[in-house]
């Protein structure tokens, strides 16, 4: 029973502390869509995605409105394509990724997340034509996010993938090259994926998932740096107390959303993503929450301590007040969807190699990252390939998800709008690692991945 005072304080989170509940993400399977006629697979994609979802923004806009708490937004997630298409006799699969964005439109939600491929041990003919076709698609359309499987602890790294995304993301940023290659927002490439992650660009519908499920994502870093205010200068154990505690009122705000969502869509309910994932709203930044534990800027000494607390204390609150805590949850460190980290990178506090630093303890990795046009391929897979050896070295989740803005350069700034915010152009490192990427082949697994 949740008793009137949590309710009150439930309501000054969310009208003082920009508490929201960042996304309900329904997660669809087209397992049972698959047809060797492209048209026809999409029609029954179109379809079904459409009779699933009919009503998803519709509760999701109740459901604030009833409770009071804001429920940013709405998205669909789906079977990789790459897997759901694969009987399709068809050059390329961009006509696809228009069908996801036409029937994204057409149930109102604001991203629709699977245009994707499995490849962190080895590529099909199918998933090769998904990895050809993404340019195009994310160029074409407004809401199709994509995502790529390229390593995992069990598997190593598969270099011929890393280095496949590498090109994708080049080919991307010039066909988005107007929009201050934003297509490239709209793409991530993962290490040790997860199959009910709510948020994108990552989200995709994992092949063990069922047919239907409701997947909440929760964000509240201004709750957690409000919440810290209140015990500046005490002790370690205290402030870990502090964190783990607020994450728990956090999550059980999810848990209320996540329920009523599934049990009036019918449709099962899978997880709560507890991730303190940033805006560019004043008030709403990771990188406040690290100032409050007293480092100046974020990037000081200290910085990547700061974030394992954080990130093990709200892993820590998360899990006593659901049974059901997935995706990805911790703290998310995007640089263009923070104002803090932005301000921090613009005065050279915060730099790519520190960032890198730091997603040995976060949940997620290099996101949301602006980088000169101009960067070379070869280090675009260097880049990758980093952050695949540090999610699978540690057996956690990483990503990247970096935006080389052509025609831009250090100093400057890329305008992306919206959630996604804008960010200055960072520095990369000006040595090459091109005779390194170029071997190829795939980077065995870990010595402790074997577990058996």
């Amino acid at each position: 029973m949740i008793s009137i005072n949590e309710v009150q304080e439930t309501m000054r989170m969310i009208s003082e502390a920009n508490l929201d509940v960042r996304t309900i993400t329904m997660g669809i399977s087209l397992m049972d869509c698959a047809d060797d006629d492209l048209g026809s697979f999409c029609r029954k994609i179109y379809d079904k995605i459409n009779r699933k979802a009919e009503r998803l923004v519709q509760v999701g806009d109740d459901i604030s409105k009833e409770y009071g708490i804001p429920v940013v937004n709405k998205r669909i997630s789906v079977t990789p394509i790459a897997i759901a298409a694969s009987g399709c006799r068809c050059e390329d699969y961009a006509g696809v990724a228009r069908t996801l964005d036409h029937a994204a439109e057409t149930t109102g939600v604001n991203f629709i997340g699977g245009f994707s491929a499995l490849v962190h041990k080895g590529i099909t003919p199918e998933d090769r034509k998904l990895l050809d076709s993404i340019p195009s698609a994310l160029a074409e359309t407004e809401r199709v996010c994509s995502s790529i499987s390229a390593a995992s602890t069990r598997s190593g790294i598969n270099m011929n993938a890393v280095n496949l995304v590498a090109g994708i993301v080049r080919d991307t940023a010039k066909l988005t090259a107007s929009r201050d290659s934003i297509g490239c927002a709209k793409f991530v490439v993962f290490c040790n994926a997860v199959e009910d992650n709510p948020f994108m660009a990552g989200a995709f519908h994992g092949i063990g998932e069922g047919e239907c499920a409701i997947n909440v994502g929760v964000s509240g870093p201004g709750v957690v740096k409000r919440a810290l205010e209140s015990v500046r200068g005490s002790d370690f154990e205290t402030l870990c107390e502090t964190v783990k505690r607020t994450a728990f009122k956090i999550t059980r705000v999810g848990q209320l959303v996540a329920k009523e969502a599934s049990r009036r869509l019918d449709v099962p309910f899978g997880v709560i993503d507890l991730s303190l994932a940033p805006t560019p709203t004043i008030g709403d930044s990771i990188a406040e929450i690290l100032r409050e534990m007293g480092l100046e800027q974020p990037g000081a000494p200290g910085t990547t301590a700061a974030i394992a607390i954080l990130n093990d204390n709200v892993k820590k609150g998360g899990v006593m007040a659901s049974s059901y805590v997935g995706g990805l949850s911790g703290a998310f460190i995007p640089v263009s969807e923070d104002r803090g980290m932005m301000e921090a990178a613009r005065m050279g506090a915060l730099t790519l190699e520190k960032l890198e630093a730091m997603t040995c303890v976060c949940s997620v990795g290099l996101d949301m990252i602006a980088i000169p046009g101009d960067t070379p391929v070869e280090t675009l897979s260097g880049i990758i390939a980093d952050e695949m050896a540090i999610g699978m070295v540690n057996n956690k989740t990483t990503a990247v998800r970096i935006i080389p803005v052509i025609g831009k350069r250090v100093g400057d700034t890329a305008e992306f709008g919206g959630l996604l915010g804008s960010a200055p152009i960072m520095e990369v490192n000006r040595f090459g690692c091109s005779d390194f990427v170029r071997r190829g082949g795939r980077i065995p697994a870990p010595i402790h991945s074997f577990r058996n």
